[in-house]
């Protein structure tokens, strides 16, 4: 594994800044923020998502994400964050380096979500864009990997937008919303 600059180290301090927005790790007191955020876009996300357990929302369930958002962190094969925009420093999303491969492979794979009300405002870009730069120039990966359903345009044009390449087509790759479901496929390699 890198060695990560000080400021880069994992733990309760880790915080990366974008123009609009701001990447932390969730702490235990995001619950009520988070949970009103996903409560409020549910309907906007479940298309997108793996099926929601019945107990997602409760805080019970959220400590349980916490700990194994800890564990990945701790062992470096995931990155997660919540986005804050940085003028009020509501809780508008989140944002996951994950699948970090080391090795020859030097990679990993970006997933994201964002609340209903901050859709459209270049929050998801800023994210995105800020993670990025955090792969590559702090991680010192070589390769990142997303995917979206093929009639998510906005994510397309959102991955498109940050510099990423359709790569391929895979079908029934991730099982969404109770089905199998095909996906587009991008990468986008570190400049040299």
């Amino acid at each position: 594994m890198i060695a990560l600059p000080s400021f880069l180290k994992p733990g309760p301090r880790l915080r990366l800044e974008g123009r609009a927005v701001y990447l932390r790790p969730p702490r235990r007191e995001d619950h009520r923020a988070w949970a009103a955020v996903r409560a409020g876009s549910r309907d906007f996300l479940e298309p997108w998502e793996p099926t929601w357990p019945e107990n997602d929302l409760t805080r019970a369930a959220f400590r349980a994400r916490l700990g194994a958002y800890a564990r990945e962190l701790e062992l470096g094969e995931a990155y997660p964050f919540f986005i804050f925009r940085r003028q009020d420093d509501a809780l508008v999303g989140a944002i996951r380096l994950f699948h970090v491969r080391r090795g020859v492979a030097q990679t990993g794979s970006i997933g994201y979500w964002i609340g209903r009300p901050y859709t459209r405002q270049g929050y998801m870009a800023d994210a995105v864009q800020t993670l990025i730069r955090f792969a590559f120039k702090g991680l010192g990966l070589h390769r990142l990997e997303a995917a979206c359903q093929p009639h998510n345009h906005a994510s397309a044009a959102l991955l498109t937008k940050c510099g990423f390449s359709e790569e391929g087509y895979a079908p029934g790759y991730l099982k969404i919303n109770g089905g199998w479901r095909d996906h587009r496929l991008f990468g986008l390699v570190a400049p040299e």
